[in-house]
């Protein structure tokens, strides 16, 4: 974890016991504690009580002969807010006030920090003057200006599917959150229209490339220019609750939004690269019931009797065929039972009635393993687990149906060749006994449902 400090207290904290404002040992005690819980010097001595925030904000004055500003009641110039971006905003503590000629007045809460001075000085292309703010009314601000808006806006669709591009968005280089939202409104527009589930943003030479996914193959939608990139993923993580100032690490969110009168949520993942981030975004639409998706009597009842009844509901498929889909239609079919039902996913792709859904958090630890070690204390009746592929994990599948469970999981297979071949090897021999119903998604027109005797006969 990074060691949050402030430049500007680390060179003058010991001027604090030379004007007698705190005695030595407590500056030493602050410095313990601020290491310890990882937060600057000047905040662990107000935390405990040795220095007042105003007292201190007034010495800095004095020292370093710069003003302080009180943001409490401060009306920010709004069209500074494109100088300078919002995860830029969060990562230094710092917000634009007001521009003159070619002058660029910021509130800093660490005001000898030049690495962020150089940092905006280059970003916005001005001179900067610093004024000294408190880092808690510097936060409260930068809520306030840059996320008046958390939301992607609902997006209408029409009958330009033909011709519609995102790109028209891209009539200027204008910074704003207002502008930075109809860019992504537009990319998202262009992938319901085209029925493309799958979109990822990637660094090239000249901006953020974006990338249509449909049926394996990459489809080039051009690019949002280099001047934009920065802004682009900082609001695009912050509408999908990632922390826009991190950057160096993986991050996994979801964001909600409206085509006409259907909300879709959106699988958000942010993965570094050499280059900068890449980031992937899936769409998901609702579930339909199962008589939607399947129409023969037959494989429904199989799928019913199969959902009632102790053992492995397999859901086969190519790559972005529909697994997810029809897994939810399936808990959603579920869900009007008296069953205890418990899904184990990384992101929930849907809000389900009757269905407890719990999402894995790595950031605090919560992984599969955990998941998986303590969900049978809550005796689940029908678990489903995502994307589960060790050995141990099918072993474990294996023990859930000899204690009465039903459980759904998902395997990637292109075709029912590949599915025999991926579990020809012994170490899949209980699990493939245990299934009691697979599905098989070939496309959305064509989904086949096997009973457990078939599975039996097709995989031996």
């Amino acid at each position: 974890m990074e060691l949050v400090t402030n430049k500007t207290l680390e060179k003058l904290k010991y001027d604090l016991v030379r004007d007698s404002l705190v005695e030595y040992e407590i500056v030493e005690k602050a410095q313990e504690i601020a290491s310890a819980q990882n937060i600057n010097i000047g905040q662990a001595l107000i935390n405990s009580g040795s220095l007042s925030e105003e007292t201190l904000l007034k010495f800095l004055e004095a020292k370093l002969h710069i003003p302080y500003v009180n943001l409490e009641d401060y009306t920010l110039d709004k069209n500074c807010l494109k100088y300078i971006n919002f995860s830029d905003a969060q990562r230094f503590k710092i917000i634009p006030l007001f521009k003159i000629e070619d002058v660029l007045t910021v509130a800093m809460a660490d005001p000898l920090d030049l690495f962020a001075i150089d940092k905006i000085v280059e970003t916005a292309g001005c001179a900067i003057e610093p004024v000294i703010s408190s880092e808690s009314s510097i936060f409260k601000k930068i809520d306030e200006y840059y996320k008046t808006d958390n939301t992607v806006g609902e997006i209408f669709t029409d009958n330009r599917a033909f011709d519609y591009d995102w790109r028209e968005e891209l009539h200027s280089e204008d910074l704003s959150e207002e502008h930075i939202q109809k860019i992504i409104r537009a990319i998202l527009k262009q992938a319901i229209l085209e029925n493309v589930h799958e979109v990822y943003f990637e660094y090239m030479e000249n901006g953020l490339g974006v990338h249509f996914k449909q049926n394996s193959e990459v489809l080039d939608r051009g690019y949002i220019p280099s001047v934009l990139t920065s802004s682009f993923i900082s609001k695009l993580k912050s509408l999908s609750d990632l922390d826009p100032s991190v950057s160096e690490v993986p991050q996994l969110g979801k964001l909600c939004f409206k085509v006409d009168d259907m909300t879709l949520i959106a699988s958000i993942s942010a993965f570094p690269t050499i280059l900068g981030e890449r980031i992937s975004l899936k769409i998901y639409k609702p579930p339909k019931k199962l008589r939607q998706i399947i129409s023969d009597e037959t494989m429904i009842n199989n799928i019913k009797n199969s959902l009632q009844t102790p053992g492995i509901i397999l859901v086969c498929g190519s790559s972005l065929s529909g697994k997810t889909h029809v897994i939810y239609s399936l808990l959603l079919e579920v869900a009007n039972s008296v069953k205890n039902i418990m899904t184990i996913e990384s992101i929930a792709k849907y809000n389900l009635e009757n269905v407890n859904q719990c999402e894995m958090n790595e950031n605090i630890g919560f992984n599969l393993d955990k998941a998986l070690r303590f969900i049978e204390f809550q005796s689940p009746d029908v678990i489903y687990l995502e994307g589960v592929k060790t050995k141990e994990a099918f072993d474990y599948f294996s023990s859930l149906v000899f204690k009465d469970k039903t459980v759904i999981t998902e395997f990637l297979a292109n075709n029912m060749a590949d599915l025999r071949k991926k579990l020809a090897f012994t170490d899949f021999e209980m699990f493939k006994s245990l299934i009691s119903c697979m599905i098989f998604i070939h496309s959305s027109e064509s989904i086949e449902v096997f009973d457990k005797l078939t599975v039996q006969k097709y995989m031996a």
